[in-house]
């Protein structure tokens, strides 16, 4: 299955039925009056909130979305039948927006949330509605309304508790197959991990976490180079980063330089993500000798002022990865029970999720602002763009959930 995370689309609600314009005709009656009924309301359009769906690939290719029309008013004052509603499936996490405005209409974090996106059109009158002691005969009707339509893009950000962050090869997917039963793909060439993955971590009796495999990033992604830069702003709804360092590259390089260089791309893209809660894993410790691990750790942290957890382990192994799993669960407990008892606290993380949000939807904009003004550069001299992130070239598995019994 394609994970398509962005989509166009456009919504009609159903037109009002028109009212009719009839009389009563019966045998021996005369002047039977009016009799024309009301037209039905047309049909709005809803969009809904569904868990078992994990990406928008069904509106890839259908873009047009129209609910039913009312029927018209009929004689003997029937009124119309009232079109259906047209109810839309999205994941959980979607965000709805409206394309002329840029407008956020509204976001849809809770299973089976529903929210309305276009109002059918009322209904128009039939002639019986005129009838009045002066008017016994009128020949009034109104027409039914149209419904809205609108142009709406759809943003998906999945909703997981734990982020990973770091390079490509850095061992996110080896992590997360380490401490969930998904099975991303792993292999010793950069940009492995096309699309995010999830998976679930059981950690005790009845208590599991969310972590999302994201991407790697590389140095100018903020800028666009790599596949990390369209994939960011699924971290802006996790609770807490883990900022994994390849402690033992195969291209020698400098972990202390490699942490750096992902902490400078993330604020580049928002710098309200690097507020986020953020934790150090240094992976790969099994590749060196005690005393160049403890050397090479020191390097990371000066090299960043780090001040905050610090998390040695290997993926591969899975040495310290239940007590890291341990860990993140604990600090997610405790992080639900303060937000209950500090109204402040979770206000001031509301605020901060919002700041996530209007910065990465600001950097996105910029992005694509830039690149529809390199395209139509490119097509005023003649030049086919062969963007590489270009929708229908789109592909990969994911996101998938796997629970772990």
């Amino acid at each position: 299955m394609k994970f398509v995370d962005e989509v166009s689309i456009f919504v009609k609600a159903g037109d009002g039925g028109n009212g009719l314009m009839s009389f009563r005709r019966e045998k021996f009656i005369e002047k039977g009056g009016p009799n024309g009924g009301d037209g039905g309301d047309g049909g709005s359009v809803f969009m809904e909130a569904d868990p078992n769906l994990n990406t928008l690939v069904d509106y890839r290719y259908t873009r047009r979305f129209d609910a039913q029309r009312g029927e018209n008013g009929g004689s003997k004052d029937c009124t119309g039948r009232k079109g259906d509603d047209l109810v839309l499936p999205v994941p959980v996490g979607t965000t709805i927006i409206d394309a002329a405005t840029q407008e956020i209409i509204g976001d849809l974090t809770k299973p089976g949330q529903r929210l309305l996106v276009a109002q059918g059109g009322w209904h128009g009158l039939g002639n019986t509605r005129f009838k009045s002691s002066t008017n016994r005969a009128p020949r009034q009707t109104t027409k039914g309304k149209p419904g809205e339509s609108r142009d709406l893009k759809l943003e998906l950000k999945v909703l997981a508790d734990v982020g990973l962050l770091g390079l490509p090869n850095a061992g996110k997917s080896t992590f997360i197959r380490a401490v969930s039963a998904a099975k991303p793909k792993v292999a010793d060439y950069p940009f492995t991990t096309l699309v995010p993955n999830l998976g679930v971590v059981s950690v005790g009796r009845f208590k599991s976490f969310v972590v999302a495999d994201i991407p790697g990033l590389i140095e100018g992604a903020a800028e666009g180079a790599g596949l990390g830069i369209r994939f960011l702003k699924h971290l802006a709804r996790t609770r807490l980063l883990l900022h994994i360092v390849d402690m033992a590259p195969l291209d020698e390089s400098d972990p202390a330089e490699a942490a750096a260089t992902i902490i400078e791309e993330l604020a580049r893209f928002s710098p309200a993500l690097t507020e986020r809660d953020r934790w150090l894993v240094l992976n790969k410790a099994d590749q060196l000798l005690d005393e160049d691990r403890d050397a090479r750790m020191k390097a990371v942290l000066e090299r960043l002022g780090w001040d905050g957890p610090v998390f040695v382990i290997s993926a591969l192994e899975r040495e310290g990865t239940e007590a890291l799993s341990q860990e993140i669960m604990r600090y997610l407990d405790e992080r639900t029970l303060r937000m209950e008892e500090e109204p402040a606290y979770a206000e001031r993380l509301a605020e901060l999720d919002q700041r996530i949000e209007d910065e990465a939807r600001a950097r996105l904009q910029a992005m694509d602002d830039q690149r529809a003004l390199r395209r139509a550069g490119l097509k005023n001299a003649g030049v086919d763009d062969d963007d590489d992130f270009d929708d229908d070239e789109d592909d990969g598995d994911g996101p998938e959930i796997f629970y772990v019994p």
